[in-house]
C-alpha cells in the first residue's frame, strides 16, 4: 500500500508517490449545509486522481424524530419540513399522509389536487436552485439570472398561497390550512410560463460534464438512491408513478431516466424534470376542482394503535415517514427515510477515478440538502 500524507486544501507541495488524504470540509460545498468529504488523491500534482472518497456527515445533528415524539401531530408538521427547506412541502405531506392513512381519512378532492400542484411547484422551485451555480461561466450570466428569475417567480406564488417563504406549514391532517387565495391560480400559470429552461439548459448543459462523476445503475441501487440522481443511472423508479397520490393517478407521470450515470446525465434529468413539473402545473391548473380543502377535526388528533409507512415523491427522490402510534396524541416513533441520506453514500462509489480537476462540476451535479443527511 502506497505511503499516506494528510494534507489541508490547498497545501501545494509535491508528493510524487505518495497517496495525500485531503480533507474538504466541513464546509458547505453545495450551501444548504455542512458536510465534509476525506479525499484520497494520487497521482502528480499537477493532475491528482481520487481513489477514495468518504463522505463524513453528522456536522447539522438536529435530533427531529425525537423531537416530533414530544409534540402532537400538528406540532409535528411544523417541523416536519425542515430538514430538506428545499423540499418543504412535500415533507409536510408524507407525515399528514401517515396520520391520515392510520385514521382513515377521506381528504377532499380539491384538496388532493392542490396537494399535486404544490409538489410540482416546490420541485420546480428546488431544481431551479440546484441548477443556477451550473449555469456560471466567464462567457456571461444570462442562464444564472434565467434559472434565479424563474425560482423567484415560482417561490412568489408559494409564498403567497402559505405565507411562508422557506417553511411553508401549509399542510395540515385532513387536507390543508385554507384555499388558496382568489385569483391565485392565474398567477401560478403566468409564474411558470416566466420560466426561460431553455436558457437555462444552454448554460448548465456542458460538454465538460461528459463521463465524469459515473454512478453505475448497480452502485445506486445497492446504496438506495433515488430521485433524478438515481434516474440518471437507470433507477427507473418515480412514486409519481409507481405509488401515485389520488392526483397522480389521473397525470400519467412519465419518469425521465437516463443510462449513463455521470455528471452530464444527473444535470439533463434535473432540466428535463423541471419541464415537465412545468407541464403537470399546467395539467393541474385545468383539472382543479372546486370544494372544500380540509375537514372538521377534534381538538386532539390520536392516530389508533399500529403503524404505518408512506412516501411521496420529493425533489430529491423517495421522502417516506414510518410512523408507530401506541394511541396517543404523539407518535411513539416516527422515523424518517430521507432522500439525501441515501443518496449521499453515492459519492464514494461515483468520486474514485474522478480528476481532482472535475471535482467541481461533479459536486455541483449532485443534489443534497444536508440537513435531509442530519435529521
Amino acid at each position: 500500500m502506497p505511503e499516506q500524507l494528510t494534507v489541508g486544501v490547498g497545501a501545494g507541495a509535491r508528493h510524487l508517490g505518495v497517496d495525500r488524504v485531503v480533507d474538504l470540509g466541513p464546509l458547505h460545498p453545495s450551501a444548504h449545509g455542512a458536510y465534509r468529504l476525506r479525499l484520497t488523491v494520487r497521482g502528480d500534482a499537477d493532475d491528482p486522481v481520487i481513489v477514495d472518497a468518504e463522505p463524513l456527515v453528522g456536522h447539522l445533528h438536529r435530533g427531529a424524530e425525537k423531537l416530533f415524539e414530544v409534540r402532537d401531530y400538528r406540532q409535528v408538521l411544523t417541523l416536519a419540513n425542515r430538514h430538506d427547506w428545499l423540499a418543504a412541502f412535500c415533507n409536510e405531506l408524507a407525515v399528514a399522509l401517515a396520520v391520515e392513512r392510520m385514521t382513515g381519512m377521506d381528504v377532499p378532492a380539491r384538496a388532493q389536487w392542490l396537494r399535486a400542484l404544490l409538489c410540482e411547484l416546490n420541485r420546480l422551485m428546488a431544481h431551479l436552485v440546484f441548477l443556477a451555480p451550473l449555469t456560471r461561466s466567464p462567457g456571461g450570466t444570462e442562464g444564472t439570472a434565467a434559472a434565479l428569475r424563474g425560482r423567484e417567480a415560482v417561490q412568489a406564488v408559494l409564498e403567497e398561497a402559505s405565507g411562508g417563504r422557506v417553511h411553508f406549514m401549509f399542510n395540515r391532517i385532513g387536507g390543508l390550512r385554507e384555499d388558496v387565495p382568489a385569483g391565485w391560480t392565474e398567477r401560478v400559470a403566468t409564474a411558470v410560463s416566466t420560466v426561460d429552461l431553455d436558457v437555462v439548459e444552454a448554460h448548465a448543459v456542458t460538454d465538460r460534464l461528459a463521463g465524469v462523476g459515473v454512478l453505475q445503475r448497480e452502485a445506486a441501487l445497492a446504496l438506495g438512491v433515488t430521485g433524478p440522481i438515481g434516474r440518471a443511472s437507470g433507477v427507473d423508479l418515480d412514486l409519481r408513478r409507481d405509488d401515485p397520490l389520488p392526483a397522480y393517478r389521473e397525470l400519467d407521470v412519465r419518469p425521465v431516466v437516463r443510462t449513463e450515470g455521470d455528471a452530464l446525465a444527473r444535470v439533463r434529468c434535473l432540466v428535463d424534470e423541471a419541464r415537465q413539473s412545468v407541464e403537470l402545473v399546467a395539467r393541474c391548473l385545468e383539472r382543479l376542482p372546486s370544494g372544500p380543502v380540509n375537514l372538521r377535526l377534534p381538538k386532539a388528533v390520536k392516530a389508533p394503535e399500529g403503524s404505518v409507512y408512506t412516501r411521496v415523491e420529493a425533489p430529491l427522490g423517495t421522502s417516506g415517514v414510518h410512523l408507530a402510534s401506541r394511541g396517543e396524541k404523539t407518535p411513539w416513533r416516527l422515523k424518517l427515510r430521507t432522500p439525501s441520506f441515501n443518496n449521499v453514500q453515492a459519492l464514494s462509489a461515483l468520486l474514485p477515478g474522478t480528476r481532482v480537476a472535475d471535482l467541481a462540476a461533479v459536486l455541483g451535479s449532485f443534489a443534497v440538502v444536508v440537513g435531509d443527511i442530519d435529521k
